[in-house]
């Protein structure tokens, strides 16, 4: 591995590390309380639209990012 790709593989990794990426599936409302405390914190970068479960299953499952720092 040359130099030039040796650091550019660093900077993906390090790229990477900076975000965490989650699904989340519960209740509208915990999912609202638990977007309220990254949004708060600062750790919040995308949240996906609410997907439901389907069938009788009233939870919804939503994608989130969220900074590590």
């Amino acid at each position: 591995m040359t130099t030039r790709e040796h650091a550019y593989a660093r900077a993906n990794s390090q790229r990477a590390a900076q975000y965490v990426e989650i699904w989340i599936v519960a209740q509208p409302s915990e999912i609202a309380s638990m977007v309220q405390v990254a949004s708060a914190s600062g750790r919040l970068v995308y949240l996906g639209p609410p997907q439901p479960m389907g069938g009788d299953d009233t939870r919804q499952r939503r994608y989130l990012r969220l900074r590590t720092r």
